[in-house]
């Protein structure tokens, strides 16, 4: 594989980033409070908000605030304010009670991340370094696997409520970019006999209504047997049945952590790899960037590289 770091020309040096948690967020009627982690440039101003949704795994601390810092931490240090809420469903939660009456995880998600963006205040409050240093008109989501499933739902994808029949619209306005890396796809027959009875939510997965602009990002290799029986096709299912305007980036070789991006050096990850990471990384950054600040050249310039790559890690298409 050749070096993708020519992916990412248009970056400037990175900044030194700050990083705190937990920030606690009050959430009346939520289990817990809802704890996040805030990481940011230690200069610049106007930055804009990437809200990054953790995905499950076998891992303890991964599925929380504590996950992803290779990618926290490389949007962080090139500019952008990246908040990571510890969702209900994280394995550091796993002796909370049920409570009667609780949204089901894939509704409380979303709910997580509408709550950041309804108590920024807060965020700012508790992390005096940032005052009055965000861009509260440039937020975008990110989600990996799990947590790309709550992406979509926020940038407009459907689905029917298991319990009452209810189609559910989850979409947030002020949202108007997302990342979905390793995210589930379409229900129906796609869905193994486990995802059926295991996670009913995902048979009725619309994305026939999710406008949002977003990249969609996935590996050739990422088979996801226990969930699917489409094979790794069935990542690109939000880019295949959703609205454009959208980008697919597939990732040659790439599993379901799609090189490590969940953290450093992880054990259960079974494509290691920190180039591939660093593509991811870059890629995304990229996306992000010019999605958020139309005329911004950078996601031209990084596509445009990686075509001419004699060894591409991937290849990129949109709509």
């Amino acid at each position: 594989m050749s070096e993708p770091a020519r992916t990412t020309d248009t970056l400037s040096s990175p900044t030194p980033v700050l990083s705190v948690s937990p920030v606690v967020l009050p959430a009346p009627g939520r289990a817990v409070d809802l704890e996040v982690r805030v990481s940011a440039p230690v200069t610049g101003s106007e930055l804009p908000v990437v809200l990054l949704s953790h995905g499950l795994g076998f891992s303890n601390n991964l599925s929380s605030l504590n996950g992803y810092a290779p990618l926290a931490n490389f949007w962080a240090a090139h500019g952008f304010v990246v908040i990571q809420p510890t969702h209900l469903d994280s394995r550091t939660l796993s002796s909370l009670p049920d409570t009667p009456g609780a949204p089901p995880h894939w509704r409380s998600r979303a709910e997580d991340m509408k709550r950041i963006l309804d108590q920024l205040d807060v965020v700012e409050a508790a992390v005096p370094q940032l005052l009055g240093r965000l861009d509260r008109s440039r937020v975008a989501v990110a989600g990996h696997s799990m947590g790309g499933h709550t992406a979509s739902l926020l940038l407009g994808a459907r689905l029917t409520d298991p319990h009452d029949g209810t189609t559910v619209d989850l979409a947030e306005p002020r949202i108007t970019a997302g990342v979905l890396l390793a995210a589930p796809g379409r229900g129906g027959d796609a869905l193994t006999g486990f995802t059926v009875e295991n996670y009913p939510f995902f048979l009725t997965t619309d994305f026939s209504e999710m406008t949002t602009p977003a990249l969609v990002v996935a590996g050739d290799k990422d088979d996801s047997a226990f969930l699917t029986v489409r094979g790794p096709d069935w990542h690109a299912d939000p880019y295949a049945l959703s609205p454009g305007p959208k980008s697919l980036l597939t990732l040659f070789g790439a599993q379901h952590g799609l090189g490590g991006v969940s953290g450093y050096d992880v054990a259960e990850t079974t494509d290691e790899n920190p180039e591939r990471v660093a593509a991811v990384a870059g890629l995304t950054w990229a996306y992000l960037r010019s999605e958020l600040y139309p005329g911004d050249s950078s996601w031209q310039a990084a596509r445009d590289a990686l075509a001419a790559d004699p060894d591409p890690f991937g290849r990129v298409e949109s709509k």
